[in-house]
């Protein structure tokens, strides 16, 4: 059976363990807090160790070094980028694929030949499907959360207006939106004017 080593015990991390797990892979995870690990569902079968994951000590106590794949999967690019070098310079592993929040360094990982996990990418392209054909939903899970996003036509008399008039629900939020001759814009906190025909991306936690 193939043993992988997951590199944080986040959201992320823990549901990819608690996945992988049920698969019936030899997991072990590695968080440099030990009250992490309480993410992870009772049943969890796998193995668990403390510390820092660029410290070549706690990798091999882990596992690594009959590691068939490696998860780096913090909330920290860095972290995940020097266990990334480590884990193939060093000692070897076959495939190793790592979370990557800043697109704009998913670049640097792919030289390494690390296969990327990106939740902004992902995200992106949900709200993207959510405005193929006709206004709709599309729900994405991160971890535990379900997040859902609705596309919609900008409503005739929001022409003018901006993403602070509009009157949102609980736990929703502006995500983007689509113009015609100017793509998809991720909306981040900019000044924004919306205009006839815009397609409005919303973002909201169930």
């Amino acid at each position: 059976m193939m043993n992988i080593l997951i590199i944080g015990c986040g959201i992320m991390g823990s549901a990819l363990a608690a996945a992988l797990d049920k698969k019936g892979y030899d997991i072990c995870v590695i968080d440099k807090r030990s009250e992490s690990f309480e993410a992870l569902p009772p049943n969890f079968g796998g193995f668990t160790a403390t510390g820092v994951a660029i410290d070549q000590d706690v990798l091999k106590r882990a596992g690594i070094s009959a590691c068939d794949a490696l998860f780096a999967v913090t909330d920290n690019d860095d972290v995940n980028l020097m266990t990334a070098q480590i884990s193939r310079e060093i000692f070897g592993v076959p495939r190793i694929f790592a979370r990557v929040d800043d697109i704009g360094k998913c670049g640097v990982f792919e030289g390494l030949g690390v296969k990327i996990i990106s939740p902004t990418k992902l995200t992106v392209s949900a709200a993207c499907e959510a405005l193929e054909g006709e206004n709709g939903d599309r729900e994405l899970k991160f971890g535990n959360a379900l997040v859902k996003f609705t596309a919609i036509e900008v409503p005739e008399n929001y022409a003018g207006k901006t993403p602070e008039d509009i009157l949102l629900e609980e736990d929703e939020s502006f995500f983007g939106m689509e113009r015609e001759g100017a793509g998809f814009t991720l909306f981040f906190g900019q000044e924004i004017v919306f205009e006839a025909g815009d397609r409005l991306i919303f973002a909201k936690k169930n």
